[in-house]
C-alpha cells in the first residue's frame, strides 16, 4: 500500500517526483552510498557444483545416444534463452535433465533482440503513470536479473551509457525524475548513477546529434550483451553440468501415460525426430517443460487441441548501419517516435544497431524484415542526427525481424500496451508452459518454472543455484586476457580482443586451433573476411559447440550475418569448405549448405531488401551531364562498344594500371550489380547503379568505387611521352 501511495503521488506531481517522494536529503544520502564508477553488481554465487564435462563437451552424437537411452526427470522443449535457462536450473538442482530444439540454439527470437540487458525504462514509466504495481515489480525483478547476468558472463556483457536527448525545457525535469526513479529502483545494483549533460557536453559525447533546439541530455546506464553467444553460453554450461541437449531435434508429438484407476493422462516425454538424419526416437521424462517462445501454443495444442492460445506474437525489426553513425561507447534512446514507439540507437560489435518496431504478426520460423519497417527506423534516426550526417538507405548492412512472444491480454488489441511479463501454466496432463517475459529475466523465469514443475510432479530437487553461477568462459576471463593471446599465440590485437570477448577463458582453446599464416605478423589466425576479426579456427571450434550448418556459423557462433550480409556471403564458401572437411560432407551437402545459407541471408538478414534497391525504382535521377560522364566511364571498360562489360573487360583495365583482383572476387563484385544475372553489366544497369548511389539507396558499391578509381588513375597518367629528360641519350 505504501508503494501504491508513493506511485500515485509521483504521478500527480510530475517533475519533482523523486525528490518529493523520497526526500531530497534522502536522495543525496542514497547517492553517497553508491560507488560512483560503472561497476557490476556483486551477486553471491552458490557453492561449487560438480561438472562431469568440465574439460570436454560430449559430441552431439553422444548427446543423442543419452537422450534415447536414459529416463529423465525433466525434458525441456526449446533452446532459446528461457529453454536453456530451464535446463541449467534443472541440472544444477541435481535433476536428470534433457533438452531438444527443433532448429539451432538461439535460432529464434533470442538471437534477434536489441542486445540490451535492461529493466525497462518505459515499463517503469507505465508503472508510475498507470499506478501499475505489477509493472513496477517486473522492472525491479529485471534490474536484479540485469545485475546477475552482468556478473556471471562479464566477457559477453558490459554496462552501456545511453543518452536521452532533450529538446524542450519542460522535459528535462520530467525525464530526470523518471531516470532517477530507475536508479532508485535498482538500489545497490545500480550500475552507475544517471546524470544530466548540457547541450555542449551532449554534443561532445555524441557529435552526430542534431543541434537545433537541443537543450541538454540525460545519460543513464543499462547492460548490453551478445545475445546469441549468451544463449549458447547458458546452454553449454548446462551441458557441462550433465544436461543431455540436442539441436535440430524436433518434437513430433508428446508421450502420455494413462492412470488405470482414474483414466486421466499424464505427459511423460516426447517422440522426437533428428532432422539431420531422419531418425525418430522417444525421450522419456517425468516432467515436460514447454519453453518454445512464439511456438508456445503449437506445443500446447499437442497436449490438447482444444486449448486456447495464450501468446500474441509481435514482430520487432532492427537494422545495422556502419559504426560511424554512433560513438563507440554511447547509445541513444528516442523515447517518443512519430508513432509513439521507442527506438534505441546503440553501438554493437563496432557497428550501430537501430530498432525496434512493434507490429502484430503471425508466427513463422523465418521472419523477414519489411522495407516499410526499415524505412521507418531510418526516418526516426534522421530526426535525431545532424543534417551533416546523411542517413542513406544503402548504409543498411543487415536487417532482421524477431518475434516477441507477448502474453495475450484479451481486452487489448494493441500489442504495444501488452506488458512483457511472463506466465507459468500447468495443463491437466502436467505439461508445464513458460510463456512471455523478456531476455533479461530468463533466469528468474526458469526458476519459477522449475519451482512449479517440482511441486506439480513431486520431483526430488534441491533449491535453485543459478544466482551467481558463472557461465561458460567466464571463470578464467579477465579484461587483459587478450594481451596473453597476442603474446602467447601471435594473434592480431583486434582478433585477440574479439576472441576474449566472445569465448572468455575458452579463447585459448580457439587460439590453439588457429593455423600459421606464413606471414611475419600475425603468426596465426587467418581471417574469414578482411574487415572482421572472425578467424577460420572459430569454424572448427563452433563444431565443438554443436554447430551443424553454415547458417549456425554466420548467424550464431559468429555474428557475421547480423553485422554485414555481404561480408557473410563472401565468407560462406570458405566456411562450408572447412565444415565439409571436418564433418565429411558430400558435394551435394556442400551445395545444399551454401544455397540454404545464401537464402537465409537473402530473406531473413535483409540481403533481399539491400539488393532490391537497384531494381525497386526504375526512375533515373541523373541529369544529362552526369549521364554523359558515366557513359564515358563505362566506355573506358567497354572498349569494343558492346553495350556491356564482363569480368574480362574489367580485368584488362585493372591490368593496365597494375592492379590485380582475384577472379572469384571480381565475379562477386560484378554479381552485386548484375540485376538480371546474365553474367554481364549492361550500360543501363550501370547507370541505374549510379542513380541509386546518388539517391543514397546504395552505398559502398565495390564496382562503382573500382571503376571510379580506375578512371582517375588513367586520367592522371595522361599521354605517355617519348622525350627524355634533358635531351640525353
Amino acid at each position: 500500500m505504501a508503494f501504491r501511495k508513493a506511485l500515485k503521488r509521483t504521478a500527480m506531481i510530475g517533475g519533482g517526483a523523486v525528490a518529493t517522494v523520497f526526500g531530497l536529503s534522502q536522495l543525496v544520502e542514497y547517492r553517497k552510498k553508491q560507488n560512483g564508477s560503472a561497476r557490476l553488481a556483486r551477486v553471491a554465487a552458490e557453492a561449487e557444483l560438480k561438472a562431469p564435462f568440465r574439460h570436454e563437451l560430449p559430441s552431439r552424437r553422444a548427446q543423442l545416444a543419452t537422450l534415447k537411452d536414459k529416463d529423465f526427470d525433466v525434458l525441456v522443449i526449446g533452446g532459446g534463452a528461457t529453454g536453456v535457462g530451464c535446463a541449467l536450473d534443472a541440472v544444477t538442482r541435481n535433476l536428470q535433465t534433457a533438452l531438444v530444439e527443433r532448429d539451432d540454439f538461439s535460432s529464434g527470437t533470442s538471437s534477434r533482440s536489441t542486445k540490451l540487458i535492461h529493466g525497462g525504462v518505459r515499463y517503469l514509466q507505465k508503472a508510475i503513470m498507470k499506478l501499475d504495481y505489477e509493472q513496477y515489480m517486473m522492472v525491479k525483478e529485471a534490474l536484479h536479473e540485469r545485475a546477475n547476468l552482468l556478473e556471471v558472463a562479464p566477457h559477453l556483457s558490459a554496462p552501456l551509457p545511453i543518452m536521452l536527448p532533450v529538446y524542450k525545457w519542460w522535459q528535462l525535469p520530467y525525464y530526470w525524475a523518471g531516470i532517477k526513479m530507475y536508479d532508485l529502483v535498482a538500489g545497490v545494483q545500480c550500475l552507475k548513477s544517471s546524470y544530466v549533460l548540457s547541450k555542449t557536453k551532449a554534443l561532445e559525447f555524441f557529435p552526430m546529434l542534431k543541434k537545433d533546439k537541443l537543450v541538454g541530455a540525460i545519460v543513464y546506464y543499462d547492460g548490453q550483451h551478445n545475445d546469441a553467444r549468451m544463449n549458447l553460453a547458458i546452454g553449454l554450461t548446462a551441458a557441462r553440468y550433465g544436461a543431455a541437449m540436442a539441436n535440430y531435434t524436433e518434437v513430433v508429438h508428446l508421450l502420455k501415460k494413462k492412470d488405470p484407476q482414474t483414466g486421466s493422462e499424464t505427459v511423460c516425454g516426447a517422440h522426437c525426430r533428428d532432422l539431420l538424419t531422419g531418425e525418430e526416437f522417444d525421450v522419456k521424462a517425468k516432467c515436460v517443460i514447454n519453453a518454445t517462445g512464439p511456438f508456445t501454443d503449437s506445443v500446447r495444442k499437442m497436449d490438447n487441441q482444444e486449448t486456447q492460445n495464450i501468446c500474441q506474437p509481435s514482430a520487432g525489426v532492427h537494422i545495422v548501419i556502419p559504426g560511424y553513425y554512433s560513438p563507440d561507447n554511447m547509445g541513444l534512446l528516442d523515447p517518443a517516435t512519430s508513432d509513439g514507439r521507442v527506438i534505441f540507437f546503440l553501438p554493437w560489435e563496432k557497428m550501430t544497431i537501430a530498432g525496434t518496431t512493434d507490429t502484430p504478426t503471425t508466427v513463422t520460423a523465418h521472419p523477414i524484415p519489411g522495407e516499410d519497417d526499415i524505412n521507418f527506423i531510418l526516418n526516426e534516426v534522421r530526426n535525431y542526427l545532424s543534417p551533416d550526417v546523411e542517413v542513406r538507405r544503402g548504409d543498411v548492412l543487415a536487417a532482421w525481424s524477431g518475434i516477441r512472444p507477448l502474453v495475450t491480454d484479451p481486452d487489448s488489441k494493441d500489442t504495444q500496451s501488452i506488458c512483457r511479463n511472463h506466465i507459468v501454466s500447468i495443463s491437466d496432463s502436467g505439461l508445464v508452459t513458460i510463456a512471455g517475459g523478456k531476455w533479461t529475466t530468463y533466469r528468474s523465469m526458469a526458476e519459477e518454472s522449475l519451482d512449479a514443475a517440482i511441486k506439480r510432479h513431486g520431483l526430488p530437487a534441491e533449491k535453485c543455484k543459478t544466482v551467481g553461477l558463472m557461465l561458460e568462459g567466464s571463470k578464467d576471463w579477465t579484461p587483459t586476457l587478450y594481451i596473453r593471446l597476442v603474446q602467447d599465440y601471435g594473434l592480431e590485437q583486434e582478433v585477440a580482443q574479439h576472441l576474449a570477448s566472445t569465448y572468455g577463458g575458452k579463447a585459448y582453446d580457439v587460439a590453439k586451433l588457429a593455423m600459421v599464416t606464413g606471414q611475419r605478423w600475425p603468426i596465426v589466425g587467418k581471417r574469414l573476411v578482411s574487415e572482421f576479426p572472425y578467424i577460420e579456427a572459430e569454424v572448427l571450434y563452433a563444431i565443438k559447440e554443436y554447430a551443424c550448418t553454415a547458417i549456425d556459423l554466420i548467424a550464431r557462433r559468429t555474428r557475421l550475418g547480423f553485422l554485414n550480409v555481404q561480408a557473410a556471403d563472401e565468407a560462406l564458401p570458405r566456411i562450408v569448405q572447412i565444415m565439409a572437411k571436418e564433418l565429411g560432407w558430400s558435394q551435394e551437402r556442400k551445395t545444399a549448405e551454401l544455397e540454404a545459407a545464401k537464402k537465409f541471408l537473402y530473406q531473413e538478414m535483409g540481403y533481399r531488401s539491400r539488393s532490391e534497391q537497384l531494381t525497386k525504382t526504375s526512375e533515373m535521377t541523373l541529369d544529362n551531364q552526369e549521364v554523359t560522364r558515366y557513359k564515358k566511364r563505362f566506355q573506358m571498360f567497354d572498349k569494343d562498344r558492346k553495350g556491356f562489360i564482363t569480368t574480362l573487360d574489367v580485368q584488362q583495365v585493372l591490368d593496365s594500371i597494375s592492379v590485380h583482383i582475384d577472379e572469384n572476387a571480381l565475379h562477386e563484385i560484378l554479381n552485386e550489380v548484375d540485376v538480371n544475372k546474365n553474367g554481364q553489366i549492361e550500360l543501363g544497369e550501370f547507370l541505374q547503379l549510379m542513380s541509386a548511389v546518388k539517391k543514397g539507396h546504395v552505398s559502398d558499391s565495390r564496382l562503382a568505387i573500382l571503376m571510379k578509381s580506375a578512371e582517375e588513375t588513367l586520367d592522371m597518367r595522361g599521354p605517355v611521352t617519348v622525350d627524355r629528360s634533358g635531351g640525353g641519350v
